[in-house]
């Protein structure tokens, strides 16, 4: 099975399903609720830049683009709880033809190398950071200090610590990015009822570039639904469910950890949609209104206008910190994600077959090395932050349609009918899928017409 191939980390035997929400919450872990704090480079790079180009006009889009991809996120989770299969053993079991792998791992594959660039220039976003903090070394050679730094903190396992630390540092950014919301209104940037309203006007912009990058990187991006029933495994849920026995107490167990999941995915939801919606609002209230755009070169300076005008100009080190905090978690936490994806494309390729679940590990452990070489040596070549953000942004936006089908497919062919999402769950998934699917064409024919 995936589950003992993948999970290292989990405990082995079955437990009980959880019955009363305080045995939910403890049951969560430090590895999944918490990780909704986590804000990436969506929130704080492309959300504050879309706003910087159009305003207010697409609050609407930038809460709808959060909210749709739950639903996504929920069925990939099932799959993996009930059946203990990763994501990509899960897609590369629909139906359509195969050469190698099926048909939708080649799009995924495509998507992943634009993960690439996108890391990169999260790596040069953090670089950038600590050379404007002051420190005295070329930022190129700060981009090989930080892959190296991350490369060695995951071969030695050390993701825990660094986990906790970053999420506490984060999770405090965060609530800073919130109160500097509320510090607007006594400034002359204050957000006003008439702003707010205009943000519910369901228009779209006549470039759509930014806004369907934001919609592909916001929340929880098609990466981050890719890996979520990875971690869901990692942290032993499909163990502690057990192997479908037919039986009523896995059927119990089974409805107890999908709860369990269920209510991890709805309270990440509400914080990172939270923190998207604060970062949006200072970037249309505040770089809008000065007409500053989020470019490669003063990237990090330009959004530091978010804090020094909501705080004063004592906040840019305050923004400063915390900029280097969320891009390094993040660098930090795609590495450890994009390994394990790694290993098992590996896999179901047919490029190398594990002998067992140590084996497996040194592949993960041989990916945390050369996905940072990658990372780096991307942005050493190209440069450009932003820009390289945005190819895995637009990237990630255009798989979404995709895993909303699988998501669809997973749902009708599972042999579980008592545990699968209910009419108005199917009903939120269904408009999801149509609405990225929409989406999705819409850019690409805009995209020629360009």
């Amino acid at each position: 099975m995936a589950t003992e191939n993948v999970t290292n980390l989990a405990d082995s035997e079955i437990q009980p399903a959880p019955t009363d929400f305080g045995g939910i919450t403890r049951q969560l872990g430090p590895g999944l609720i918490i990780s909704a704090v986590i804000v990436g480079s969506g929130e704080l790079i492309v959300t504050p830049k879309l706003g910087a180009e159009v305003g207010f006009k697409l609050l609407w889009f930038i809460i709808l683009g959060c909210l749709l991809k739950v639903f996504v996120q929920i069925e990939l989770g099932r799959y993996a709880i009930t059946r203990g299969r990763t994501t990509l053993e899960a897609l590369n079991t629909l139906p359509g033809p195969k050469i190698m792998a099926s048909w939708i791992l080649w799009l995924w594959l495509a998507m992943y190398l634009c993960l690439v660039p996108q890391v990169a220039g999260m790596v040069g976003g953090v670089a950038t950071a600590f050379k404007l903090g002051g420190a005295n070394i070329p930022v190129s050679a700060l981009a090989v200090m930080i892959g190296v730094s991350c490369a060695i903190l995951l071969v030695i396992g050390r993701y825990r610590m660094v986990e906790r630390f970053s999420t506490a540092l984060v999770a405090i950014f965060t609530l800073t990015t919130l109160i500097a919301v509320g510090a607007l209104q006594f400034t002359d940037f204050a957000i006003t009822g008439s702003q707010l309203a205009s943000g519910f006007s369901f228009q779209l912009p006549d470039n759509l570039v930014t806004a369907f990058g934001a919609f592909g990187i916001i929340g929880v991006g098609a990466s981050e639904l890719i890996y979520y029933p990875y971690w869901c495994l990692e942290k032993g849920y499909a163990k502690k469910v057990g192997p479908d026995d037919g039986t009523a107490a896995w059927k119990e167990r089974a409805n107890g950890w999908l709860k369990v999941m269920r209510i991890d995915a709805w309270v990440s939801f509400v914080i990172y949609t939270t923190a998207t919606i604060a970062f949006y609002l200072l970037g249309a209230a505040i770089l809008h209104a000065k007409e500053l755009k989020v470019e490669s070169g003063q990237m990090i300076e330009t959004l530091s206008q978010m804090y020094r005008t909501a705080f004063g100009e004592w906040s840019f080190w305050l923004f400063l910190v915390g900029a280097v905090v969320v891009l390094y978690s993040t660098v930090f936490g795609a590495t450890a994600s994009n390994a394990r994806l790694f290993a098992d494309a590996l896999s179901l390729f047919g490029i190398k077959k594990f002998r067992d679940g140590e084996e497996r590990i040194r592949w993960i452990k041989i990916g945390c090395v050369l996905l940072p070489i990658a990372f780096t040596g991307v942005f050493l070549i190209f440069g450009n932050p932003v820009k390289l953000v945005f190819w895995g942004a637009v990237a990630q936006g255009l798989m979404l349609p995709f895993l909303a089908g699988g998501a669809l497919y997973f749902h009708f062919t599972s042999p579980h009918h008592e545990l699968r999402a209910k009419p108005l769950s199917l009903a939120c998934l269904s408009i999801a899928a149509i609405l990225m699917a929409a989406l999705g064409i819409y850019q690409v024919i805009s995209a020629f017409q360009g």
